[in-house]
């Protein structure tokens, strides 16, 4: 490809306004991006968290144990009787050692989201409250 014909796909691309460019943000209604994505109001945080408390921790603490059950009859079933079991066990038992893993830090990343969830109003707050005293300083007019 020559150095002109080069020169002239990337001003084809530039003058083309639909096309993929990767130094601006996506636009908002052709999905992905947007400020309206970022905003949510207290009670829809609430919402939210108590989601998190209500359904989503015991579901998936519930999922976890069902899959523990029957993990462990399948590892009981394959071990043999004899000492003789198959390999499959072994690869069974690993594997659900990494699936109990992966439960916990799910179930430990849902507590973290739902208490930053709540904390969030909270951190709002002081910030305000902070930023607030920084700007209202007493100054010598107010002694005046």
């Amino acid at each position: 490809m020559a150095w002109n014909e080069w020169e002239q796909l990337k001003a084809d691309e530039a003058a083309q306004p639909t096309g993929m460019r990767l130094n601006q943000a996506a636009p908002a209604a052709g999905g992905g991006g947007g400020i309206g994505d970022l905003a949510s109001s207290p009670a829809e945080k609430k919402a939210a968290a108590n989601a998190i408390e209500q359904h989503l921790e015991p579901d998936t603490k519930k999922a976890g144990k069902v899959a523990e059950d029957k993990t462990d009859s399948a590892v009981k079933e394959f071990s043999g009787k004899d000492g003789h079991g198959w390999d499959t066990s072994g690869a069974l038992k690993k594997a659900h050692g990494t699936w109990e893993k992966q439960v916990k830090a799910l179930v430990d990343r849902l507590g973290a989201d739902k208490a930053a969830l709540r904390n969030t109003s909270i951190l709002f707050q002081s910030n305000d409250i902070g930023i607030r005293s920084q700007v209202r300083q007493s100054s010598t007019l107010d002694i005046l």
